[in-house]
């Protein structure tokens, strides 16, 4: 990581000396770690010491790397998303063929095309905007003022750690306040509680110091933070393993405690490093900063923004589209050549030839995609608070078919709840929970904490309000990282000479207090690993008698115990997440678990919400390959190529000890194995991922890079919202799909039946002005699908749109159309009782019409998606509508006063009763049809 570029020639005294980079290149090319470096060696790569910097120095610096601020997001204005929403494949199609029929004259053709791609932009744009204005009242403040050491003098310290690092700051350096921006590489700051961390620092001294560092890696639990003099991680007792104690913040306190072995958790793991974007949970510290602005792990995230590749929305319809625009692109030289070889006309066909391919554009699509898909998104903000910023990814969210997401703060609460306590055999029993309360009561009493951490408090929840109150606290020994345990030091009730030291904390730290053989040790052992195993995470209780004294304990006393038994905890679960993982799975949407923590641990929230850890209708795995079920560790995948990690992920529902790059590499991998992916997340650990999947959701309270990063904006991190979210999505998906596959089976029957009329009639099948008329009736009826209600069976399965299904559906049902349509030749001729020819092409051209439109109208009834409600009742449908006034306006238009002026006069009552007989075996073809083709698809 390039913290920042080094300066100057190099270490030396001299006001001209800058700073050395710590994160310089070492060998390989790869920057070393910072834990390798005492307190005085980065002090001095800093050009910096414990009473830090002078204000010229401070001055200097500002000037050469700049303020400490990470830059700004610059949401796209306005018109600018206007232009962005005219590369849409059918929006630029419709221009160009605004263009030709202005070319050719048809200045009403180009006109209604214009409109609609001006209301389609519009509808877009403005969309978006909203949704820019909305997520710009979410971003939250930031730290504006920090506590630095400096010192008013121009000499220069050198760093030469004579204080051993920080043990003073005497010499004129003074706590001051200055705006955080000001903050530069070599300030010595102070950290309290409550405080945002203003830069990448190090540490050079901390008392009981936790901070939270979800904003970077997702972890709700605060993580122990202290400053070690001696290279590496210190030689903690029984540090590593898969001790969920010790992983998941048991080790008493809540905080976790950096292992040796924690690969995945990466740099954020190191004990002495703070950084950015992380905020003091409890404790006290003073820091060097070693990164700042757009140096710092939090700028550079925020700064390089990811790319996402094509979602699911563009994959689909772009495919459809332009397969579509070939066929319109080539209609017209189709009709011209066909009707000078056929009729010898010129180009007087070619008005006709641009209308019959204005018929087979689904025009209204922009319109009808922008319309459905913004009214989902304000119903969505309106009703559950989520705010849509990429219209296109509520349709993204419809075709979800996998769904990944971290358990904490999901699936379980960001709080611990005992499961119960037991003895040194693992039975029932209740006397250790009483003293693990004694415990937490005192240490939080007498040691003046300001709250109980989350594991004391769960405790405290757990047992009597009146076990602690029967004993009197006499002195209490904190929790500290190293140690790994607290002890709260009690007089019992009638035992004025006697105190009862009360230990709890991690399991193998105080199992090496206790007094107790080689072979006891390690049946305890094995037995909390065991309960690990299950997902528990289990604290440790001994006591100890010992004579009354006045000394101050320490922690040379706590040895020589007897142990008494386990607490087991375990995440509490999130009161809706069992039900929402019911109603995802009966959408079809599976949810997967990738976590950064200990596997048992997130096996068990899986099995506690009913969530099967095995994919049941998958093929069991081969001989190399993880079985179905199993929890999947992210070592493991290391091993696995792509393809392989496709297969596992089909049948695996639980990843555990992930890391970013681990999330992103599962869900690249399910993604390109042809799944709609989902991904939840609120650290900047999650970026990667989030930029893999299709669609990215984040709640509010993520951290401000990954709001401005994702598609989604949830008002919780709560699966109801996703679920309601991706019913939304399904809606206005189902209802853009019902209108494609009416809208184009539709017109592809009326462009056959043109065609073939065209080269059959003396005449041309309809005039322009009469096409034009029709499609504008038909889009505007068209435009009710955007507000239709789907069947709730319609809600049950991801919406795709499959192009081979889709083509199939589009081709059968337009064939019927065509049929139907030809089928009114033969009407019209017995109708008016004479030979189709030049002289009856007005009656041809008005019946033609009429019978056009309600074809039109069965095809909007028939082939819709809505149904009639559970009740039995009929919903008012603004589809039923629209194809009511449709039917009208094709039955009236010809005997109106416009009739004449289109060139469409009144018809025989012959003709009617004739078409009625036509339009009823169309519908029953339509209804026959639709069980043999439709029936999957709608």
């Amino acid at each position: 990581m390039d913290v920042f570029t080094a300066a100057g020639p190099g270490p030396g005294s001299g006001a001209d000396r800058g700073p050395t980079d710590p994160w310089a290149p070492g060998a390989g090319g790869t920057p070393p770690d910072l834990t390798a470096l005492t307190s005085l060696q980065v002090l001095r790569r800093l050009d910096s010491g414990p009473r830090g910097l002078t204000d010229a120095q401070a001055e200097e610096r500002l000037l050469r790397y700049g303020e400490n601020a990470v830059p700004e997001w610059r949401t796209a204005s306005w018109p600018r998303r206007f232009v962005r929403s005219v590369r849409d494949p059918f929006t630029a199609v419709l221009l160009c063929l605004g263009v030709v029929s202005a070319t050719v004259s048809a200045w009403g053709t180009a006109l209604v095309i214009l409109s609609l791609v001006v209301v389609s932009c519009l509808l877009r744009s403005s969309g978006e905007h909203r949704a820019d204005r909305s997520m710009a009242a979410l971003r939250e403040l930031v730290a504006t003022t920090a506590t630095v050491l400096r010192r008013g003098g121009d000499g220069r310290e050198g760093g030469d750690g004579r204080d051993g690092g920080g043990a003073r700051d005497g010499g004129g350096s003074r706590p001051r306040e200055i705006p955080v921006d000001q903050l530069v590489p070599g300030d010595v700051i102070r950290l309290g509680p409550g405080d945002l961390v203003p830069a990448d620092v190090l540490l050079l001294r901390a008392s009981g110091l936790t901070v939270h560092q979800a904003a970077l890696t997702g972890e709700s639990a605060p993580v122990a933070k202290y400053a070690v003099d001696t290279p590496g991680l210190p030689g903690l007792p029984g540090a590593g393993g898969d001790d969920p104690a010790a992983q998941d913040g048991a080790g008493d306190g809540g905080a976790r405690t950096p292992a040796a072995g924690e690969a995945f958790a990466g740099v954020f793991a190191q004990p002495r490093l703070c950084f950015q974007g992380s905020s003091v949970a409890s404790g006290s510290g003073t820091a060097v900063v070693v990164a700042t602005g757009t140096r710092t792990r939090f700028g550079a995230a925020r700064s390089r923004p990811g790319r996402r590749t094509a979602s699911a929305f563009d994959r689909q319809v772009n495919g459809i589209s332009w397969v579509l625009i070939r066929f319109m692109l080539l209609t017209p030289p189709l009709v011209l050549m066909a009707n000078a070889a056929l009729r010898g006309r010129g180009l007087e066909t070619l008005p006709f030839a641009v209308a019959v391919a204005v018929g087979l554009t689904p025009e209204m699509l922009p319109v009808i995609v922008t319309t459905a898909l913004a009214r989902g998104a304000s119903r969505l903000a309106r009703h559950h608070a989520v705010i849509v910023k990429r219209l296109p990814a509520l349709h993204d969210l419809g075709a979800v078919d996998v769904l990944f997401l971290d358990k904490t703060g999901t699936l379980t609460q960001d709080r611990p709840v005992v499961g119960g306590a037991m003895d040194a055999y693992g039975d029932p029993d209740p006397e250790v929970l009483r003293w693990a309360a004694v415990n937490a009561w005192w240490t939080l009493q007498l040691a003046d904490l300001p709250a109980p951490d989350a594991l004391d408090e769960a405790i405290l929840d757990a047992a009597d309000e009146e076990d602690p109150a029967r004993y009197e606290g006499v002195a209490a020994l904190p929790f500290d990282p190293v140690r790994r345990l607290s002890t709260a030091v009690v007089r019992r009730p009638g035992r004025l000479g006697a105190h009862t030291l009360v230990v709890k904390g991690a399991v193998e730290a105080v199992l090496q207090r206790c007094a107790l053989d080689d072979e006891e040790r390690n049946r305890l052992s094995a037995l909390a690993a065991r309960e690990a195993d299950r997902g528990l995470r289990l604290l440790a209780v001994a006591t100890a008698e010992r004579p009354a004294r006045h000394r101050d304990y320490t922690p040379a006393d706590e040895r020589g115990l007897d142990f008494l038994g386990f607490v087991a905890l375990h995440d509490a679960l999130a009161p809706t997440a069992a039900e929402a993982l019911k109603v995802l799975a009966a959408r079809g949407v599976s949810v997967k678990i990738l976590t950064g923590d200990h596997p048992g641990t997130a096996a068990r929230a899986c099995l506690d919400l009913g969530l099967d850890t095995a994919a049941g209708d998958l093929a069991p795995g081969g001989d190399d390959l993880p079985s179905a079920g199993e929890v999947i560790t992210a070592e493991r995948l290391d091993a696995l190529t792509d393809a392989e990690l496709a297969e596992v992920a089909r049948r695996t529902t639980v990843f555990a000890r992930c890391t970013p790059e681990h999330k992103a590499r599962i869900v690249a991998a399910v993604r390109a194995d042809g799944h709609t992916t989902g991904f939840l997340g609120d650290g900047v650990n999650d970026l990667p991922a989030l930029y893999a999947a299709d669609v990215g959701i984040c709640p509010r309270d993520a951290v401000d890079v990954v709001r401005e990063s994702t598609d989604v904006v949830l008002a919780r991190k709560d699966l109801t919202a996703i679920e309601h979210a991706i019913g939304a999505g399904r809606h206005s998906s189902g209802n853009i799909a019902t209108y494609l596959r009416i809208t184009l089976s539709s017109n592809l029957g009326n462009v056959i039946a043109m065609l073939v009329a065209g080269l059959l009639l003396p005449f041309l099948p309809m005039l322009p002005a009469q096409v034009l008329v029709q499609n504008l009736c038909f889009d505007a009826a068209q435009l009710a699908f955007a507000y239709d209600r789907p069947r709730p069976e319609a809600l049950r399965r991801p919406t795709e749109l499959r192009s081979r299904a889709f083509f199939r559906f589009i081709t059968g049902f337009g064939l019927i159309n065509a049929l139907a349509d030809l089928a009114t030749f033969v009407v019209l001729a017995s109708a008016l009782h004479t030979a189709v020819d030049v002289g009856s092409q007005a009656e041809f051209h008005s019946g033609w019409f009429t019978e056009n439109l309600l074809t039109q109208a069965l095809v909007m009834l028939l082939l819709r998606t809505s149904a009639r409600p559970a009740s039995g009742r009929r919903a008012p449908s603004p589809v039923r509508w629209a194809a009511a006034g449709l039917a009208v306006t094709g039955l009236l238009l010809p005997l109106s006063p416009l009739g004449p002026i289109l060139g469409m006069p009144a018809l025989p009552g012959l003709y009617y009763v004739l078409l009625g007989a036509v339009l009823g075996l169309y519908a029953a073809g339509l209804v026959f049809a639709r069980g043999r083709i439709g029936g999957a698809q709608l």
